[in-house]
Parts: C-alpha cells; structure tokens; sequence
C-alpha cells in the first residue's frame, strides 16, 4: 500500500475529529465540574421502555419523556470536547457544570410528571419504576437513577361524534368527517391528538365565516363508561360482578367515546363579546390602506390620525397617503379579500403573504373592525428604502479537489444597484455587474486562467397574472450578457434573456419560461484545438449556435400531517427547442429531468436524507455542426462539492468510456445522468454559536450521452452495462453552521470507479493508492470538496 502524507492527514483529521468520541462511554468522557464534595449528585439519567410497543413508539416515548425529569434529579449535559490533565490526560465529550445534590425526596415528581404525560398520550395504566445505581470515580459519589417505564395498553378511541349546537357548524363538521385525524377503533387517545382536530375544525370553520371562531370556543369530551353497566340489576353481587368485569375489559381493552361540542361561557363578566358573536359568520366589509405607514406610529394612532392625508378611494377599497408612493390599483391587485363574500382565513392569508413577498415594503401589519355582521380590514404598510446599491466578494473554485494541483480559484466584485417601487406599482428592478479572475498555483500553468464579466438585469412585476394558466403569480424579465475567456483554451460571448412566470398554488410551485432566448459565440485558442485531436468529439460538444427553446418546473414540498418529521421534495423540470424551424444556427432538442429528496429527522441533531435524481436530453437535429448531442451548456456533470463527491467537478463520466482520462482537456458532459445519494447527519459540538456538525454519507451514479459515437466508446448508455458503468463513492465531512450560512468540507473516496482497469472498477485495498498513474496523467483516488450549504 502507498499512501502519500498530505492525504492521509486531511483523512486521519477528518475521521478522527467525527468519530473518535463516539464509541468513548458516558462514565469515562464526561468532564464534571463544579461537584459537591463528599456528597451523592446526579450523574447520568436513563429510561428503559418496556412493553409489547412498537421500536419507534418506544423511541418516541423515550425521547419525550427525557423532558419530564424534575430538574433536581437531571443531570444536564452538554456536548463539548476537551482534555482533561487533572488526574491523568483524559479525552472527554461532555461536560456536567454543577450538577443536583441527589434527594431521595424528589423522586415522586419525576413519576408524577412522567405519568400525566403517559396519560397524554393514552396511557392510562402506566407504571414507572426507578432504580438508583451508585458510583465513585476520581473521588466523586455518581448517582445514576434508571426509570423503567411499563406504559400498558394505550386507550383507543371507539369512535367520534360531533354535537355542535349550530346547524352550520354541525353540518361543516359532519361533510368533513373524512378528513379528521381520528380513525375510530384506531387512533389512540391522545392529547395531541385531539387538539389536532379541533384545530382541523378551527381551521375549516375559519375558512367558512367563523372569523371570531377559536379553539377556546370547541371542547372535546370522553366517555370511558362501559355501556353494559347502563342494564342495572337489582342483585348486588351480580352488578359488583359487572363492575369487576368492566374494570378489568378496560385494563386489557381500553377505549373511549370523543364528542365535540361548544364551549358555553357561562361567566361574562370579563367576555367583550356575547357567545352568539362568536358563532356567527362574517362577510368582508370595508378595506384601508396605509402604504406609507411609519413604521415608528403605533398601529392605532396611524388608523385614527388621518388628518393631512390624502386620500384615493374605489368602491370599498380606500387608500390614504402623503407622497402618493404607490397606486392604489396597484394594492387592489394583491389583496385576495373580496367585498361582501364571508370571510376565508385562507385567502386573507395570501394576501398577507403577497404583500410580505413584496421587497417595496419592510414591514406589513394589520387591524380588524368588526361591523355588525362585517369585518373591516386596515392594511399598515411600511415602506422599505427604494433604491440602494450594494458590493461584495464573491469566492469561488472549479474543481472538487482541495489545495491539490490544477485547481482554478477564483475571486470576483459585483455591484448591485436596486429600485424596489417602478412605476407607483411596486415592481423592481435589479441590476448586478460582476467582474472575477481564476488563478492557479501550478507551476506548470500561468498564474492568471480565466476572466469573467457579465452584467444581469432583472426587472419583476409583482402579482402578475399568468397567461393560459390564468393564476396570480410573479412576472420578470431577464437580460444577462456574458463574456468569459479560459487562458489559450476559450473565449465565449453569450447573451440570454427571456420571460418567465412563477406561481404558487397550495404547497406546488409552478415556474414556466417562454421565450428563453439564448445567444453564444466561441473562438477556440491553441490549447483547446489540441484537445480536439486528442479527442474529436469534443469538438461537436463546443459547436456554439442560439437557443429559442421554453423552460418549465413544478416543485412540491410535502409534510405529512402524521409524520411532520419527514419532508419530500419532489422537482420536475424540462425544456424544449424547436431549432431549425427558425434557422439552421439553432438548436434542437428536448430535455427532461426529475428530483425526489427525503429528509427525516430521528432525533435532535441526527437525521437522514436522500435524494434521487434523473435527467434526459435528446438532440433531434439533423444538423452536422452541431453533432448528435445536447450543447455543452445544456449537458449534464457530475462531480463536485454537490454531485458524486468523490470524483472533482466535471471530472467523472462518460459510462466507463476513458478517452477523457488518457485527454489533457478532462472535462466530461452527457446527454443523460443518473444519480442518487444519501447522509447521515449528525451534531458534533457547539462552539460559541458555531454549531459543528458531520455526516456519512454515499453517492453512486455517472453521465452517459444517448447516441452511440465510434470514437467513444462505452460512453453511451446501454442497460446490460450499467453494472460496470455507475460509480459509487463515500466519505465523510465536517460542516460549520454559522445560522446564516454553512460551511462544509467533505472528504470522499471513490470505492468504485467505471474508469479503473482493474477489479472490475472496485478499489482494491492490497493496492490501494492515492493516485492512479494508469493513464499517463495522475488521476486522485479521492477528493475533498469544499462547498456552501447542504449537499441537498
């Protein structure tokens, strides 16, 4: 085995400081400070469930429980890593500051907490039994109390029922019966459960009129009676005998009865309103609006003090202002609130939403009036600065390949100016300059690699409403020229513009752009010619012409109501160019890609995430400039500090083809990409607001193009070959999250690699080396990739 030094070390380090406390036990790598001397004190807490529970269920239970410790029999622990000199050098991970003198006393509220929570949940025949286990370490008395936990049978619920003493409140509740939370025979009775659903009530009556409507006007009531005990019977001992036999069916067979009603207040004296008022539905009234409010006012003072305002009324809409900043149509258009229809908490909450959305204004309050049986609405809009302009640094690499030869780092100025209120209407204008260098440390390449400048434009009309799909929505115009030159490789001039639409409906968003316009021209320097005869085909995929194509996506995020643990993200996105129809220096092709990402979160600070993703592209020109694939701009990579992880950026691909491996220009694209990763997560320490956090985590897939080439071969995709071609990596890392933003710094091997000879593509461990030479060129066996935010 050959192993270089300044690998291993960035290995060894990054290994050492995500594992090397993990397998270190609790008694041993705790640092206690501040102690009582020669006297028992918490040490350690721990709950053992028993029962015949599902695993989850009794992790859950285990995991909640911890949070009805009396606080003077719980040792709280922190997480922090250490050496300690002060009996023998000792590494440790947690630290115990000043933990509780133990008192035999404080047992009983630890039960007593812990046993109405059970009951919460639907454990009504809990038992918890604790155990205290004594220790001396380094002159200290631990003392570690051991609950075990014996929950029983939850209790079920038979069935639901509403008695809601409203016609309509009865009949609302009644037709959505289907969506209730409570499956009868099935659901447990729990607490949070049933707040679930008369939240679920509140919420549907909110949307009906109820506007005054809240969870304190609802209650739910049990019934745990045993029906049989209603038959009475004049023999004592056979309606005892009745009794015993209930008790204990209720002990192996526990259930109950919820029925949801209204809440009678029977004391007024402290009650604004009659009960009457808060069952009675609601019609949109009359609505104001302060787009010039002083954020500095209180709210009531700017509604009351209209005195020197103008005012722009229409209809039952009114505007007051003083400079006239914005049009009063212009607010009409993003308010969702209709005059005389009953009130929606949904719809009131879009407009809020759109008005929030608006960057035009810093801050958006409002008020409410309630006119016999009509709510009227005052929106408080306070503006943001207008204009402004902004500078910043930006950094950058491209390649996954830390401080290692041949990586390009880069460093670029921007200016931003912005204008938030166009026209009186709220729309926004963004213009961004940015001017950057790439350099290289490589001796063997001159210093200076690439210049980049490019100029964006961007101006958005807000509350657009969307052609054909007839939505509310954002509209924005693109212009982006772009220039860009690869010291003796390229010079590339690009302009891109277009229009495009975003919409959202529920938890869907919806991005659709038409037309996407797309310029580009390329001169080839010395460097890149020679890699053209080196390898050929690159020289179709650097054929440059336009692009008239349109572009679409849809992204969903779901949550499940029962799992609000678990978030899915699902993408859809593709484009279509018609090409020659407009001229022969266009492209034609389709290109289609999907995304599904998982998320779950198992306990504080661990979680799992997956993602899979799969994209296509087919290029259906017959054109010969332009070669049978997509252009190199529209084509997938893979590699980098986002994508197979082990592999640099761009550098990994196609199929098992090696004809980029034995090339001096190495970049790879394919007309196809499949993908999928996945990561631990997990916290490490927290370092004053620093949290530092690590992962394991595995990639495995690669690119392919779709049309066969005599001159790369393996390099198309072919299903009887996929075996052979995916490439799999693993690694680990570090991530640094500063709350606005992460860090994060990966190390990844690659344990199987399409374009290695040996082993079928395999690492071998008898043979392992840092760097492969196979080719010519050293080819690294690892990278380490250094990125901004989660992977995915």
């Amino acid at each position: 085995m050959q192993i270089s030094g300044k690998p291993l070390y960035y290995f060894i380090c990054i290994i050492l400081i995500a594992f090397s406390f993990s397998s270190c036990s609790v008694e041993s790598s705790t640092a206690v400070r501040n102690y009582p001397i020669d006297t028992p004190f918490i040490f350690n807490n721990k709950i053992i469930i028993k029962g015949n529970l599902t695993k989850d269920e009794k992790n859950r239970l285990a995991t909640d429980l911890v949070s009805y410790w009396d606080d003077s029999l719980y040792a709280q622990r922190s997480t922090q890593y250490g050496i300690s000199f002060k009996y023998a050098p000792t590494i440790y991970s947690y630290k115990l500051n000043t933990p509780p003198v133990y008192d035999s006393a404080n047992r009983i509220r630890t039960t007593a907490f812990m046993t109405g929570y059970l009951k919460s949940q639907g454990y009504y025949y809990s038992q918890v039994k604790d155990t205290v286990l004594r220790s001396v370490h380094n002159s200290q008395r631990r003392v570690t109390i051991v609950d075990t936990v014996m929950p029983g049978k939850q209790t079920i619920i038979d069935s639901e029922k509403f008695a809601i003493a409203a016609p309509r409140l009865q009949f609302l509740a009644d037709s959505s019966k289907a969506g209730s939370f409570i499956t009868p025979g099935k659901s447990p009775f729990a607490k949070n459960l049933i707040a679930s659903e008369l939240d679920r009530l509140v919420a549907l009556y909110r949307r009906k009129g109820f506007f005054l409507l809240t969870r304190d006007n609802l209650i739910a009531e049990a019934d745990t009676l045993d029906q049989s005990l209603l038959n009475f019977s004049a023999d004592p001992f056979e309606q005892a005998q009745k009794i015993s036999q209930a008790i204990e069916h209720k002990k192996q067979n526990p259930s109950t009865l919820i029925t949801v009603m209204k809440r009678e207040n029977t004391d007024t004296t402290f009650q604004l309103l009659p009960d009457s008022a808060y069952f009675r539905q609601y019609k949109i009234g009359n609505i104001y609006y302060y787009p010039e409010a002083d954020v500095r006012l209180i709210a009531d003072t700017i509604i009351h003090d209209t005195v020197g305002l103008k005012r722009d009324t229409s209809g039952a809409f009114t505007m007051y202002y003083q400079k006239h900043l914005f049009l009063l149509k212009t607010l009409m258009k993003m308010n969702t609130l209709r005059t005389g229809r009953f009130y929606d908490e949904e719809v009131f909450n879009r407009s809020i939403t759109n008005f929030n959305q608006i960057p035009a204004w810093a801050q958006v309050d409002y008020r409410t009036n309630i006119r016999n049986d009509s709510i009227d609405f005052y929106f408080l809009l306070s503006p943001a600065r207008p204009q402004n302009i902004t500078f910043s640094v930006e950094g950058s690499r491209n390649t996954g390949d830390f401080l290692s030869t041949g990586t390009l780092i880069g460093t670029a100025f921007n200016i931003t100016y912005t204008n938030r209120n166009l026209r009186q209407r709220a729309e926004q204008l963004t213009a961004t300059l940015s001017n950057g260098v790439e350099f290289t440390f490589d001796k063997n390449y001159p210093f200076l690699q690439t210049f980049l400048s490019s100029l964006n434009i961007s101006y958005i009309f807000p509350n657009f409403t969307v052609p054909i799909f007839n939505r509310k929505g954002t509209a924005r115009i693109d212009l982006t020229p772009n220039y860009s030159e690869r010291n003796n490789f390229f010079r590339i001039r690009s302009l891109v513009t277009g229009l495009s639409f975003e919409w959202k409906r529920r938890n869907v968003v919806y991005q659709w752009r038409i037309p996407n316009l797309e310029f580009y021209s390329l001169d080839t320097l010395p460097l890149l010619d020679a890699a053209f005869k080196e390898n050929p085909f690159l020289r179709t995929s650097f054929n440059t012409g336009s692009v008239v194509s349109t572009q679409f996506s849809v992204i969903k995020t779901v949550i499940p109501k029962q799992r609000p643990n678990i978030t899915n993200y699902y993408r859809l996105a593709g484009e279509v160019a018609p090409g020659s129809i407009f001229s022969k220096n266009f492209y034609g092709f389709g290109k289609l890609e999907a995304e599904y990402r998982k998320q779950v979160k198992i306990s504080n600070g661990l979680s799992l995430a997956v993602r899979g993703f799969t994209g296509f592209g087919y290029n259906y020109s017959n054109n010969p400039k332009f070669g049978n694939t997509l252009p190199f701009f529209k084509q997938f990579i893979a590699g980098g500090p986002n994508s197979m992880r082990a592999w640099g950026l761009r550098q990994l691909g196609l199929g098992s083809s090696i004809v980029s491996d034995t090339s001096t220009f190495r970049e790879r694209y394919g007309d196809m990409q499949l993908e999928g990763n996945a990561e631990l997560r997990f916290n490490l320490a927290t370092v004053g607001s620093v949290k530092i956090g690590s992962a394991l985590f595995a990639d495995a897939g690669n690119i392919w193009n779709i049309k066969k080439n005599p001159a790369l071969p393996g390099a198309e995709f072919d299903i009887s070959r996929f075996a052979k071609d995916v490439a799999i990596g693993l690694g680990t890392g570090l991530r640094f999250d500063f709350n606005y933003f992460l860090i994060r710094l990966d190390f990844g091997v690659k344990l199987k690699d399409p374009a290695r000879r040996e082993n079928n593509g395999w690492l071998s461990i008898n043979k392992f080396t840092w760097q492969d030479t196979e080719y010519g060129v050293p080819i690294n066996n690892y990278a380490i990739q250094l990125g901004i935010g989660l992977p995915f």
